[in-house]
């Protein structure tokens, strides 16, 4: 079902410092997501929504974002993605994130994007604008196994379209590069898997990858993700349930072995491993 709601704010300030994506400011237009993965975090309960099948549409983002954004004094990355995607197949409809990187780059801030969809090609002209300040697109790729990703992905585009969408991005100038994350363990947490993940960032011009070789389960996703190891693959959930009981953090049980052949693979093919930090200064010209 999709819903149009009425937000009261949008877009918040990242505290502390964020290490991973670097970024400043933070923004999500849909709650919910069609994508459907198996694994998402989202689901939690903690998060608020009470039913994740649902695409809550922030209808009055644009507005807001042009509202909000002017009154940021510090000019930081602006990071999109996080909580769902948004290039999700509701944004074809609504063009949402097209109308909020508008803004953005009226605004000369810079933007990271985190996605599972080649939409993004989309808008191309925007990102390459953005590009004067910084525009960073990581796609989210778990595995380059399509049918594999049609199982624990089941409404995303498969990860064969993702690639082919960061080769156009790259071949302009955008910088782009995967998340490698989650890692489900005794699904995907085998160093072919890897391997190839890796190597097909490097195949379709990425300039970075980031890792994370495990998962979440928190109340009410994993329980959702305890149904489809249920329905997908017999037999696994008694070994999640063995080996990580109610805990949050699950690390896959190879994850040092996996971690070695990944950063071998990775420093083999010239790939950074963490995305590019926004530096201010460094986009400020010399005096003299």
């Amino acid at each position: 079902m999709i819903r149009e709601i009425q937000a009261k704010t949008l877009l918040s300030s990242v505290r502390g410092t964020d290490d991973v994506f670097g970024i400043k400011y933070n923004f999500n237009l849909y709650r919910g997501c069609p994508h459907q993965c198996i694994y998402c975090d989202s689901r939690s309960e903690c998060y608020g929504i009470e039913d994740f099948r649902d695409v809550l549409v922030k209808v009055n983002a644009p507005e807001l974002l042009a509202r909000e954004l002017p009154r940021k004094r510090i000019k930081g990355a602006i990071g999109t993605g996080s909580m769902s995607d948004p290039y999700n197949p509701v944004e074809r409809q609504y063009r949402l994130m097209r109308q909020a990187l508008e803004t953005i780059a009226g605004w000369a801030f810079p933007v990271h994007i985190i996605t599972k969809s080649d939409l993004v090609v989309r808008d191309l002209d925007l990102l390459v604008e953005i590009n004067r300040t910084q525009a960073v697109v990581c796609f989210t790729v778990t595995t380059p196994d399509d049918a594999l990703a049609r199982v624990i992905e089941p409404g995303a585009p498969p990860p064969s379209a993702r690639l082919a969408a960061m080769q156009v991005l790259a071949a302009r100038g955008i910088h782009v590069g995967t998340a490698l994350m989650p890692v489900l363990p005794f699904i995907t947490d085998d160093e072919e898997n890897i391997t190839g993940v890796v190597e097909q960032t490097a195949a379709h011009g990425g300039s970075f990858i980031i890792p994370w070789f495990g998962m979440s389960l928190r109340n009410r996703q994993r329980e959702w993700y305890y149904r489809e190891l249920d329905r997908h693959f017999p037999g696994l959930r008694p070994k999640y349930e063995r080996l990580y009981g109610a805990r949050y953090g699950c690390s896959v049980p190879n994850s040092r072995r996996l971690a070695e052949v990944f950063s071998q693979t990775a420093a083999r093919l010239g790939l950074a491993q963490r995305m590019p930090q926004y530096n201010p200064r460094a986009q400020q010209p010399a005096l003299f």
